[in-house]
């Protein structure tokens, strides 16, 4: 709650940064930038029901596939940019090493807290009634936490990210990609 998930934040400020520099809205555009917001949503949605909901299978399962998503999906953002005219620096790439690696990091930190519903998961939920349903946590995390935190991620996520956004979108309307210019010179 107060490390890792807050870890997340640096990288990512850092990650726009380099976006920023390279002048993503001129090189991979709108596209890149559509990518970096599904992989925040394949983030973003776990991360919300772990705050809203009891660990159970259910929630494991889904977790694990929305970390296989983002890491197949953070290949595509990879490739896209690569093969646009953006430069993709080793810092770049060194800082997507810890946005990669910090949802398999989370995961295996919940899952190490939470042994009995990991070994219900890999049995199916066998004789748990709520294993397959996300339900309510019991104790609910103080509102001032989530406060914090939904602060947090609108300042270091949704405010760069939304900026970076709407400056590949506003470029967008007045460039044509790389192949429509020279198809047409």
């Amino acid at each position: 709650m107060y490390g890792l998930l807050p870890s997340w934040f640096a990288p990512g400020l850092a990650d726009w940064v380099m976006h920023r520099r390279t002048r993503i809205e001129k090189t991979a555009g709108t596209r890149e930038s559509l990518i970096h917001a599904l992989m925040m949503t394949e983030v973003g949605v776990p991360i919300t029901l772990a705050f809203l909901c009891e660990v159970n299978p259910m929630l494991l399962a889904v977790m694990l596939g929305a970390t296989g998503a983002h890491e197949a999906t953070a290949l595509w953002d990879v490739r896209t940019a690569v093969r646009s005219e953006r430069e993709v620096t080793p810092v770049e790439q060194h800082i997507h090493s810890f946005l990669e690696a910090l949802p398999f990091a989370g995961l295996a930190a919940l899952m190490c807290l939470h042994p009995r519903q990991v070994r219900s998961l890999l049995r199916g939920g066998e004789g748990d009634p709520n294993a397959w349903r996300l339900v309510a946590r019991h104790q609910r995390l103080p509102v001032g936490y989530l406060a914090g935190i939904a602060a947090a991620i609108t300042l270091a996520v949704v405010v760069p990210y939304g900026e970076e956004l709407r400056r590949c979108l506003r470029e967008g309307r007045h460039t044509q990609p790389a192949e429509a210019r020279e198809a047409h010179p």
